[in-house]
């Protein structure tokens, strides 16, 4: 099992490096919510609020995925590019990061969030920065259960291309099949919760309008779908005998 390779301290000593991968965590997470984010503001502002159309859920779609690839290829050599805390914590159960690193990682991300957010809101003059919502008819549970599994196929992708030690040199690849399966699942559950995989992605929208409704299932489910990804790729895919990944590769 995986829970024997956990490790509390931090993977550098110098404390420069050790805040170097929190950084680059910082830089992609704001990257990757102000395409998000700012793709559904622009939706409004075209619309003039409107209700949101097929055209409008494939726009989604894109900006995030194709914010996301970006996100993960410009992190991915300094800190393994995760810039989601359910990653990070995926990667946690497995042993690919320590208890410290992965709060500095989440420190940087909910930090990328929140800028982007407040950039957005000054760049839009005013404009609302929407927090995720569940649609009309879709309760708490159904919502739940959305996020766990699109979180676990998230996760599960991120483990499979970008920290399986037996990935080989996919180069591109990594990043462009965890956009596309974000894109995916968008189109899947975009029009039921707003389709998170990522408290981060959730927090930043949500501090700056202070609208906490709902918020927990958007932490509860992509951890519990990113947690049980980490484990079931860890230890079924991984060899018992493999040494954890430095956290610069993961």
């Amino acid at each position: 099992m995986p829970f024997n390779r956990i490790s509390i301290r931090p993977s550098e000593d110098s404390p420069l490096a050790i805040f170097k991968a929190p950084l680059a965590e910082f830089i992609s997470t704001l990257i990757f919510v102000f395409a998000g984010e700012g793709s559904g503001m622009a939706f409004n502002k075209l619309t003039d609020n409107g209700s949101t159309t097929p055209a409008g859920l494939i726009a989604a779609a894109l900006a995030h995925g194709f914010g996301l690839f970006v996100g993960v290829a410009v992190g991915a050599n300094i800190s393994g590019g995760h810039v989601n805390p359910a990653v990070t914590f995926g990667a946690f159960v497995g042993g690919h990061i320590s208890l410290v690193d992965g709060i500095l990682y989440w420190i940087g991300q909910l930090l990328g969030s929140t800028v982007a957010c407040l950039l957005l809101k000054f760049a839009t003059n005013g404009m609302t920065t929407s927090a995720f919502a569940l649609s009309s008819g879709v309760t708490v549970w159904n919502a739940f259960v959305f996020e766990i599994v699109m979180t676990f196929a998230l996760v599960y992708t991120v483990y499979a291309t970008a920290i399986d030690p037996k990935k080989g040199s996919v180069g591109v690849i990594a990043p462009l099949a965890i956009g596309l399966v974000l894109a995916a699942n968008i189109l899947a559950g975009g029009a039921f919760d707003g389709a998170s995989l990522n408290p981060a992605m959730s927090f930043g929208p949500a501090l700056v309008s202070w609208d906490w409704t709902n918020h927990w299932i958007y932490w509860a489910g992509p951890l519990i779908g990113g947690g049980i990804a980490g484990l079931v790729y860890e230890t079924l895919f991984i060899s018992q005998s493999y040494e954890p990944i430095p956290v610069s590769e993961a």
